[in-house]
Order: structure tokens, then sequence, then C-alpha cells
């Protein structure tokens, strides 16, 4: 997949964008799932692309009460927990499904994502 497709998204808020993992078309014991069993699971995971700024944060009162202190525009931001490479299971109800450039992704919000596996080494 090409890095500058992504590039172009914008994530919003506590939001990630995540690439689901392919799963296996058979169980354990060796049974083969039709065509969406997988899709229906309340627990999907995924590799996380593209994070969102995080929880913003208001802007303190104090700023504004006198008229010739100038209005600071920058908006602060709580960081989320997760990164980018991070192996994310989050829960199916919470996540919207999208199609960019014929490829399945899903948008969730960062109260959705259950646990992550992070592999340091990326980061390093």
């Amino acid at each position: 997949m090409e890095s500058s497709n992504l590039d172009k998204l914008v994530i919003i808020g506590d939001r990630v964008l995540i690439k689901p993992k392919s799963q296996s078309d058979k169980t354990k014991s060796g049974l083969f799932l039709p065509p969406g069993v997988q899709d229906k699971e309340k627990v999907q995971s995924g590799y996380i692309l593209k994070v969102g700024p995080g929880y913003p944060l208001p802007s303190p009162s104090e700023d504004y009460d006198e008229p010739w202190k100038q209005a600071d525009e920058k908006i602060k931001y709580i960081p989320l927990q997760v990164k980018e490479g991070d192996l994310a299971l989050f829960l199916q109800k919470g996540a919207f499904e999208v199609i960019y450039n014929e490829e399945k992704y899903f948008i969730v919000p960062q109260h959705s994502i259950l646990m992550v596996e992070r592999d340091e080494a990326l980061f390093t």
C-alpha cells in the first residue's frame, strides 16, 4: 500500500485509522467459515496506521478577559495512548467501516480500543 495515499488523510480528535488484520477463514479445529462471519465478530483486530491529535483542552478563560490581549489560536490536546504501528483489539460496535482506494479500514474512537500490542523495536 502506498503511504502517500494515506498521507492525504487527516484523522480528527480521539480517533484512529485501523487496517483490519487478515483473519483465517477456518477455525482452530479445521472447520471452514462462510464469508462474512469474521466481519460480525464483536471484537476485531488490526494495525493502527494513523492517530488523531487527541482530546482538545478548553482554553483558559483568563486569557480572554483583557481586551488588549491577543487570543491564542493554538489548540492544545491531550495525546492518545495508542501509537502508529500498534496492533489493536477494538469493539466492532464502536468502529466505522470505510473504503478508501478500494481498501477496507476502520475509524475507531480511542474508547472503543480494548488493548494494544506494541513492538517497541518499531519506535527506536
